[in-house]
C-alpha cells in the first residue's frame, strides 16, 4: 500500500481581487503641466524621476526629460547621476527655511 493514501491537502485559491489598478499617467506635457511643474519643483527639496511622476502624474520617460530641461535652465542641479537613478536638488539650498 502507498504511503500517501490518506486526505490530500487542498490547493490555495488565489484571490485576484487585489490587483491593483493601473495608473493613466500623462505622455505628452500639457500646458497646465509645464506650468505646474516650473513652479512647484523650486520647492521640492529632493527632486527624482519617482517624485515627479508620483505629484505631477506624468509617465517615467517624460519625467526624465523634464529633469534635464530643467537642469539645463539652472532651475535644479545634480546630486547624484547614476545610469539607474539621478538624484536633483533645488538649485540654491540657502534660500530654504531652516
Amino acid at each position: 500500500a502507498p504511503a500517501n493514501t490518506g486526505a490530500k491537502k487542498q490547493k490555495k485559491k488565489v484571490d485576484l481581487s487585489t490587483v491593483k489598478d493601473k495608473a493613466q499617467h500623462v505622455v505628452i506635457l500639457d500646458k497646465a503641466t509645464s506650468d505646474k511643474l516650473y513652479k512647484d519643483v523650486q520647492s521640492y527639496r529632493l527632486v527624482t524621476v519617482a517624485t515627479l511622476v508620483d505629484r505631477l502624474k506624468i509617465n517615467g520617460s517624460l519625467a526624465r526629460r523634464c529633469l534635464k530641461d530643467l537642469e539645463e535652465k539652472g532651475q535644479i542641479k545634480k546630486v547624484v547621476g547614476h545610469s539607474k537613478l539621478q538624484i536633483y536638488s533645488m538649485h540654491n539650498l540657502k534660500s530654504l527655511p531652516q
